[in-house]
């Protein structure tokens, strides 16, 4: 998937190299221009000099191509306004803005942000979880961020359709719970088959739940 993260401070930079590291497409927007050419000197992508919640930058950066657009700067105001921008004149399906301030998160919510997160947060997995909730939806963290409870939805076109469980590739710690087909409720075993658009309710590790993603064709990538 191709993100846009407005912000290259320790935040962005952090959140661009973990998206990079999942071989996502990645841009960044700074207005500071010795911090523009170290990102694009140390991570080797697209950087944009400007003001994020300038619609030319947005537009340099070709902000309408993008399936996220992700404002980390320190400014709450800012990363709002930018979300806005994104979702409402070019179109980006999601948005996530990060709040210095806690108090702010529902109000950004409220504005039309789809995902507010606070700086204590686990920005790389959150955001990953969110981006791709057309496909993955996260209904319970648990352990303290470090496991979830999640609902996966197998697309049409699910590359190991009518193959067993105990036939498809499951890395690291990934326990399928049940599944949902239809009005049926199925209990997994490692001869049931998966079929496409079951709904399949899945207990992970928070570090291996991009891998699972990426063994069954599903991070959009």
């Amino acid at each position: 998937m191709k993100v846009c993260i407005a912000g290259g401070g320790k935040v962005g930079m952090y959140l661009a190299q973990s998206l990079l590291a999942h071989r996502h497409k990645v841009t960044i927007i700074e207005p500071q221009e010795m911090l523009c050419r170290s990102l694009a000197d140390s991570l080797d992508i697209p950087v944009i000099c400007g003001d994020a919640i300038s619609f030319d930058t947005m537009r340099t950066a070709d902000v309408a191509s993008c399936d996220a657009f992700v404002a980390v700067t320190g400014a709450d105001e800012n990363n709002l306004v930018a979300c806005q921008i994104a979702k409402r004149e070019f179109g980006v399906n999601r948005t996530v803005a990060r709040a210095s301030n806690p108090k702010n998160r529902e109000l950004l919510h409220t504005l039309g942000v789809d995902t507010v997160v606070c700086g204590t947060d686990n920005l790389s997995h959150i955001l990953e979880r969110e981006i791709e909730t057309d496909t993955i939806r996260q209904l319970l963290s648990l352990g303290g961020g470090t496991a979830s409870l999640n609902e996966i939805l197998l697309p049409e076109n699910f590359q190991f359709a009518g193959q067993a469980v105990k036939d498809i590739p499951m890395p690291g710690d990934v326990i399928l719970v049940c599944i949902t087909r239809d009005a049926e409720f199925i209990i997994p075993h490692g001869n049931t088959t998966l079929l496409p658009w079951d709904r399949i309710l899945c207990l992970t590790q928070d570090d291996t739940l991009h891998l699972l993603m990426d063994a069954w064709g599903l991070s959009g990538k």
